[in-house]
């Protein structure tokens, strides 16, 4: 990894503490020795990207990132848009649903609008969603083109619970399913007792940008309960692109049956814990 890589790897990971960090944490998180993280913080801080308390001498992003945040974002509002679409469908759905976007090679959430019920999904805003264990993963991968699906399932895939899927040709069929349909499951993949759902919000050249998820308790859903989801989740997407991009229909964001979907019977009802993404 190059030095601007390394310094910029050390701003992401102060960025995901939820406090204030001092030196010798730093490094031991970013794997470096403390001369080296200081001379990137040092660097930082100088461009406004990390501060250093006065008193406490720890460490905490800086102003910097805001700055550029509030440029991209008045550039290019995909939040902005996504927002008012999101709130309606936790509204319509009573789960949590979050939104994520593409960035850096990894899919984030950005927002997230939490449900109603006292037991309830939990989702942070800026968690990571692996593409293999999550439906919001699963769902920007099905619509990416082939070598990019091929590339990442050569690399190794943490198993997270064990309902996690690690197997490439199994994860293969998963894609081909969500594609099939438009829209993802994920059945306690990245937490046990969750179950969640996903479809991609896609530009007009049908290359997926983000994610629309639901995620709800496996003990409050039903197979038919989380297709209707998973329908409510591919609505979503296409008219935030509908917004964002204009009247220009963005390509394969639409299941390939023609929209129709196929509930199976049975139900998934198990007990459930309260976090997952």
């Amino acid at each position: 990894m190059s030095t601007i890589g390394k310094a910029l790897s050390l701003l992401d990971t102060l960025s995901r503490l939820d406090k204030e960090a001092g030196l010798t944490d730093i490094a031991n998180l970013c794997a470096l020795d403390k001369a080296t993280a200081r001379r990137f913080l040092v660097e930082l801080e100088k461009h406004g990207f990390v501060e250093q308390d006065p008193d406490t001498r720890r460490y905490r992003v800086g102003s910097a990132p805001v700055r550029l945040a509030r440029i991209r974002e008045a550039r290019f509002p995909f939040l902005r848009v996504a927002i008012p679409f999101i709130q309606a469908l936790a509204g319509s759905s009573t789960e949590t649903v979050h939104l994520s976007e593409f960035s850096g090679g990894q899919l984030s959430t950005i927002y997230v609008e939490d449900s109603s019920w006292a037991h309830r999904i939990i989702v942070e805003v800026g968690s990571l969603l692996p593409f293999h264990a999550t439906a919001s993963g699963l769902a920007f991968l099905a619509f990416c083109p082939p070598a990019e699906i091929g590339a990442f399932l050569k690399k190794p895939l943490e198993k997270y619970t064990d309902h996690t899927v690690v197997d490439p040709q199994l994860i293969r069929g998963m894609l081909d399913e969500t594609a099939a349909r438009g829209f993802s499951i994920s059945h306690q993949g990245l937490e046990a007792g969750v179950i969640s759902t996903a479809a991609p919000v896609c530009g007009p050249n049908g290359r997926p940008i983000g994610c629309v998820a639901i995620a709800a308790p496996l003990s409050r859903t039903t197979n038919a309960g989380i297709y209707e989801f998973g329908a409510q989740a591919v609505a979503t997407a296409n008219a935030i692109s509908e917004k964002y991009y204009g009247s220009e229909k963005p390509l394969g964001t639409n299941a390939k049956s023609g929209g129709r979907i196929n509930e199976p019977h049975g139900s998934l009802a198990q007990n459930s814990r309260h976090r997952n993404r």
